[in-house]
């Protein structure tokens, strides 16, 4: 778990003292020891390191689309990813695993097909469509999409608020778009004008992702996307200069056996 003390329920403020990689030492060596209420088994379809990509990407997407209680994801709904980053890909699995509808944005032509490939109903390249927001929600004939998965921040809420159904839910992910334009960003006002909720979303409770875990063994099918290149502990420094190539496929993995 990457909070380790948090079992279950909301999150609060005592309980984001104790994060593996912060206050607590993270998972890059050989030998650790960690509280017990923190550790959930792994899935026995899954191997050490795509179990390992669980504990913050998969867990984060899981709590977002199942972690509000009476808005929880159901079959036919629509989805709506941004990306092929870690969370925005485990969203587009675990939805279309739930029977749910997904569309996925991309800057990349390249990446289109490895959406698809993964279950992505639509993908919509959000560089020669600005108003993407608009385009996803005729997409799904009018009624606008029940859950949106937003990583990016300042950059996308607009447009994803320009998608998203009336009662409909935007979880708040990230800022990997960076900080956006002044202007551009959603306001309260806007959630009560449009009638959606927003959401902020902090990884996820021990609860949840022992359910997540449970729905994994139980869809053989189901594993996390892994890019095929996997690294040493002592390869750390390749490892993240990889990674910020951005190069990869999936999630970069560590194996430190």
């Amino acid at each position: 778990m990457l909070n380790q003390q948090h079992v279950s329920g909301p999150a609060n403020e005592s309980i984001l003292e104790f994060g593996t990689g912060a206050s607590i030492d993270g998972t890059f060596r050989s030998v650790g020891a960690f509280d017990e209420q923190g550790l959930v088994a792994m899935p026995h379809t899954l191997n050490f390191i795509e179990a390992a990509t669980l504990t913050c990407a998969g867990i984060t997407a899981w709590n977002a689309l199942f972690g509000l209680t009476g808005n929880r994801l159901m079959p036919g709904q629509w989805v709506l990813t941004q990306g092929t980053g870690g969370v925005s890909i485990f969203a587009l699995q675990f939805a279309k695993a739930t029977g749910a509808r997904v569309i996925a944005t991309t800057s990349s032509p390249d990446k289109v097909e490895l959406l698809k490939g993964l279950g992505a109903d639509y993908v919509i390249n959000y560089r020669q469509t600005p108003n993407w927001g608009s385009v996803a929600k005729g997409l799904t004939g009018g009624s606008g999409i029940d859950i949106v998965v937003d990583v990016a921040g300042a950059t996308t809420l607009k447009q994803s608020a320009d998608s998203v159904k009336v009662e409909g839910l935007i979880c708040v992910v990230g800022i990997v778009g960076g900080d956006g334009e002044a202007g551009e960003i959603p306001t309260l006002l806007d959630a009560w004008k449009s009638s959606y909720t927003v959401r902020g979303i902090l990884v996820g409770s021990r609860m949840q992702m022992e359910e997540m875990c449970r729905a994994i063994d139980g869809n053989p099918t189901l594993r996390p996307f892994v890019d095929p290149h996997t690294f040493k502990l002592d390869q750390l420094k390749e490892a993240y200069e990889y990674l910020s190539s951005g190069n990869n496929q999936g999630k970069v993995g560590i194996d430190i056996l």
